[in-house]
């Protein structure tokens, strides 16, 4: 995945002069950004052998939600602004990510229905809480973290390195990482080694939603406004960056490091297309394909 990663940039740079500018790279780093705080929550999950595709609709609820509240305090400053990210996206990832960990480890619901139903009841619930219509009206303190810098590097990209760390530190270094491999790998043997299935599984899904609705506070924050139509199409994205890089679709293998080649892969080869004016219709189109690719050489290398 390295050598294919750099034989893309390089192809990159031979027929868009201008993409190795250095303008240019950080624009590809902060489009990443808010793909790399969902696509974390996602291998997660997909380390454990899940999968959630509610994640774009929980960002979406978040960022109306986080929003909504934020319009109601007009002269919040940034760290108000900062604070009450963190705590929108600790309560509302938090509530959609227990619903799915209970549905899918005590009522053994499978992952893809339980969050299926997730996906249409948080993008259903931000519908109903906006009618439909953008919160706008933002203190200018909430873009913050979407659309601020520290001295040359803007915040979205600053937060992304944190969270991808520590989330290898997570599943690199601790027995908490080794369980949801464990448990990814094969649930019976974990259970007899005394692994609590139940609670990684459980746990993951927290993770997810949590990242999930930081991710669409960020893009909120972006914006400047919170929106029910939000983040359509980011459990794709996520799901081809944590397949592309090579984590297994049937969970115990791959990692963060993994997921961090795949959303490069991903980044270089939609700013390529758009560079070159490729239609974002078509930019789907090669998502898709993406995803195939990745899923195709999995069963191989199994």
């Amino acid at each position: 995945m390295l050598f294919f990663l750099i034989l893309l940039f390089v192809i990159s740079m031979v027929f868009v002069p201008r993409f190795a500018t250095t303008g240019n790279i950080l624009n590809v780093l902060i489009q990443i950004s808010i793909n790399a705080l969902i696509a974390c929550g996602m291998t997660f999950v997909i380390l454990s052998d899940g999968i959630d595709l509610s994640v774009g609709s929980v960002a979406a609820l978040a960022g109306v939600v986080g929003a909504s509240v934020i319009k109601l305090m007009p002269d919040a400053g940034v760290a108000v602004s900062l604070v009450m990210i963190l705590l929108t996206s600790l309560v509302i990832g938090g509530i959609c990510g227990c619903i799915n960990g209970f549905c899918i480890a005590k009522l053994n619901v499978p992952p893809f229905i339980a969050t299926l139903a997730m996906m249409n009841v948080a993008r259903g619930l931000a519908y109903v809480a906006t009618d439909a219509k953008p919160v706008f009206g933002l203190p200018e303190s909430f873009g913050f973290v979407g659309l601020r810098k520290i001295g040359p590097i803007p915040v979205s990209i600053i937060l992304m390195v944190i969270v991808l760390m520590i989330a290898y530190i997570i599943l690199s270094k601790t027995a908490y990482g080794r369980h949801i491999y464990a448990v990814g790998s094969n649930q019976e043997v974990s259970k007899l080694t005394g692994i609590s299935v139940m609670k990684i599984r459980f746990s993951v899904y927290i993770i997810s939603g949590f990242l999930s609705a930081l991710g669409g506070l960020v893009l909120a924050s972006k914006l400047q406004n919170g929106q029910a139509t939000a983040a359509q199409g980011y459990e794709l994205n996520a799901i081809a960056a944590v397949a592309m890089g090579g984590t297994s679709m049937a969970g115990g293998r791959g990692g963060i490091v993994q997921t961090i080649f795949g959303l490069f892969v991903i980044g270089i080869i939609n700013n390529t297309l758009s560079l070159l004016g490729v239609s974002s219709y078509w930019q789907t189109v090669a998502m898709g394909i993406i995803i195939l690719i990745a899923v195709i050489i999995d069963q191989y290398r199994k």
